[in-house]
């Protein structure tokens, strides 16, 4: 069955843009899922079709309407079980555990907002997800869609050549990745730790776990946090050493 992306945006023309290159375009054209992209603008009031106004309270910018957001909502075809999500700053963070949900289900419906954003109103009337890429503002939802959607079809599947990739990366098991090394073995003096030349895959599982743990309590001690309070009855086996 294929995967459905159902983007809503002023600039339609921007899909499928990096989404239409490597894995995704190659999925994308072999059919493993399909991206619809409505005009935002075709549903924009009067001879200029205004699809924004004044906030209501004061303030700078400017808010997209609910009747013209509610009206491509209306028109659009999509599967009744797909995930709904409007693309904001002010959502909850998005999640490899998220996107591993989307990526099982049959698609997503993606709301991009522009200006201040949209109209509360119409948010609440359809219970769109509110999920936000990261801590910072963009001009517009659209290149956050593009991070969701590569997120989601890589793990569709087929795209990806080696599935095991997915189950190995980093936020996968809640830790970082181990880091990775290839030939030459020996680079401007410096030579790829001993373990990962050894053959011995069983020492090869623990280095890497142990550097896993190691990197994630650095730079990430939320997820190290996390890590450890879901495996509290299990021996950590973080190592000393790089």
């Amino acid at each position: 069955m294929t995967w459905q992306a159902t983007v809503l945006t002023l600039f339609p023309t921007m899909f499928p843009g990096p989404l239409g290159q490597s894995l995704s375009g190659r999925a994308l054209k072999n059919g493993v899922w399909s991206c619809q992209v409505e005009d935002l603008r075709l549903y924009g009031l009067g001879a200029h079709r205004s699809v924004d106004d004044t906030p209501f309270g004061g303030g700078a910018g400017m808010v997209m309407r609910p009747d013209v957001v509610d009206a491509a909502l209306k028109t659009v075809s999509v599967k009744d079980e797909i995930s709904r999500i409007y693309l904001t700053p002010r959502g909850r963070p998005l999640t490899q555990q998220d996107i591993q949900h989307y990526a099982t289900g049959a698609g997503v419906l993606l709301l991009c907002g522009r200006f201040e954003g949209v109209d509360e109103r119409v948010l609440e009337a359809y219970n769109l997800e509110q999920v936000s890429i990261g801590d910072y503002v963009l001009s517009g939802g659209e290149i956050a869609a593009f991070v969701l959607l590569d997120a989601c079809v890589r793990l569709l599947p087929g795209v990806m050549g080696c599935e095991k990739s997915s189950v190995e990366e980093s936020f996968a098991q809640g830790l970082l990745e181990y880091p990775h090394y290839t030939r030459p073995a020996q680079w401007k003096g410096q030579w790829v730790p001993e373990v990962l030349r050894s053959g011995n895959h069983e020492a090869i599982a623990a280095w890497r776990q142990a550097q896993a743990e190691k990197v994630t309590q650095i730079r990430r001690p939320d997820l190290w946090s996390a890590w450890i309070e879901r495996n509290k009855n299990e021996p950590i086996s973080m190592c000393k050493s790089a």
